[in-house]
């Protein structure tokens, strides 16, 4: 009997671990040690928003930790003169699109191969969105070598790359403007 109660005992604390392995964590959470900024963009928490002001500079989050397959989640809300972005898989702190798959945030970008919704200088958007002055969601899935992009549950890109197969995660805010992102979530794929 005793065995028995021991053996119940670990399995319940094995499918407990096993649950919330699978869950959403947050990922940049206000107070957290996971994650440093650098560059010279001001960043900060206000009402549950990570917010990003900018002038003629750029700055960066970055997480400490590595992730390899993930999906992840956050939504956004650009005004209409700010060079931003999601910066997944990333070799190191030099964030920037050969060193990372840089998710772009900016609809009104020179080249529209790169605007918002592309991974820049490697796939153009299969469709344009509009972004400035609201709120969007961005849902990126990176399982192995495939990665997709949603940009307000619309499809924008669908790429099979073997150049980064896992690597930091990091924000952007470049130019002049402000960028704000709230309920920043991963999911970790197994």
């Amino acid at each position: 009997m005793r065995n028995y109660k021991a053996f119940l005992v670990t399995l319940l604390i094995l499918s407990f671990l096993l649950i919330s392995c699978n869950e959403k964590q947050e990922l940049f959470k206000e107070g957290s040690s996971d994650w440093y900024s650098y560059g010279e963009a001001k960043w900060y928490f206000s009402n549950k928003e990570l917010i990003s002001t900018i002038k003629n500079r750029e700055g960066y989050l970055l997480t400490k930790q590595v992730y390899e397959d993930f999906v992840l989640e956050i939504e956004f809300k650009p005004d209409s003169t700010i060079n931003t972005g999601v910066f997944i898989r990333c070799k190191n702190n030099d964030l920037n699109p050969t060193n990372c798959y840089e998710v772009n945030i900016w609809d009104l970008h020179p080249d529209k191969d790169n605007s918002t919704g592309s991974i820049v200088t490697r796939v153009a958007p299969l469709e344009f969105v509009e972004t400035i002055n609201k709120w969007n969601t961005l849902k990126v899935r990176a399982k192995k070598n495939k990665i997709q992009v949603w940009i307000n549950n619309r499809l924008t890109v669908d790429m099979v790359d073997d150049n980064l197969p896992e690597g930091h995660i990091g924000l952007q805010s470049k130019g002049t403007g402000e960028i704000r992102f709230r309920n920043s979530t991963i999911k970790i794929l197994k």
